[in-house]
């Protein structure tokens, strides 16, 4: 009787859970057609698996969100619609790219932008970028995003990085990272320098005080040998990339 009760309170949870994203997805499926996506945009929903990713990490709009790096603001389309009426969401650290394509579009004028101090840079001759210390100027925060750009820094800005989404996210808050899998331990070379290590990942981020929450096979691709350049043709699009889930105590 005890497991039986405690089979039926699990089932209960997981349905509560399941129920809880309901509003959250169908948010997202309605900016997943929204007119600011581009047919590019579009074509890499197959791959990329938003809303599915999206509820591994246990987002939800009402949340306090910021994302890392936004790049051209391919998740940025759909989180900042999803969170318009309910929650708060900011972008932060290289917004150059989405300032100049999103600000002032429809849909996008809830995108605020933090007081970005961050000073990314290559010195001359570097692979990876660096960055000054800085402070995301956002306290208390329930979720912090970083998709496919961890690999882009130096091990001290990664470590510049992981303190600053540490220190903006509240107790119990999650830092979600997406990158492309590099295989364990293997040295760096032409072809893997947009590559990660995702157990070198996981130690530098709990190096940081978070804690390891949960991982997906989600992205997980069987066809990437991961011998190529994520850019090679042979695995474009269909890179292996871990999905990992950290939490702040």
């Amino acid at each position: 009787m005890k497991k039986l009760a405690l089979v039926i309170l699990a089932l209960m949870a997981n349905s509560v859970i399941a129920s809880d994203f309901k509003s959250t997805e169908a948010k997202i499926t309605k900016a997943m057609k929204s007119e600011l996506r581009t047919e590019k945009d579009t074509k890499r929903d197959a791959n990329r698996l938003p809303v599915e990713t999206l509820k591994f990490f246990g987002f939800r709009d009402d949340m306090k969100v910021i994302e890392l790096l936004p790049g051209g603001g391919w998740y940025t389309k759909l989180l900042a619609p999803t969170l318009a009426e309910n929650g708060e969401f900011f972008v932060a650290m290289g917004t150059g790219r989405v300032s100049k394509g999103l600000i002032g579009k429809e849909g996008m004028d809830f995108l605020s932008i933090i007081n970005d101090n961050a000073n990314i840079r290559k010195e001359k001759g570097d692979r990876f970028y660096s960055v000054d210390k800085f402070d995301l100027a956002e306290k208390d925060v329930d979720m912090i995003f970083t998709f496919r750009n961890y690999h882009n820094f130096s091990f001290e800005g990664r470590k510049i990085m992981n303190k600053a989404a540490f220190d903006a996210l509240k107790s119990g808050g999650i830092y979600a990272v997406v990158d492309h899998t590099r295989r364990h331990m293997q040295d760096l070379d032409k072809e893997n320098g947009r590559r990660i290590d995702p157990v070198l990942a996981i130690k530098e981020i709990q190096d940081a005080g978070f804690v390891l929450v949960d991982y997906s096979t989600l992205h997980a691709r069987s066809v990437d040998a991961l011998k190529y350049e994520v850019g090679n043709k042979d695995v474009t699009g269909k890179t292996d990339r871990f999905t990992i889930k950290f939490k702040k105590p």
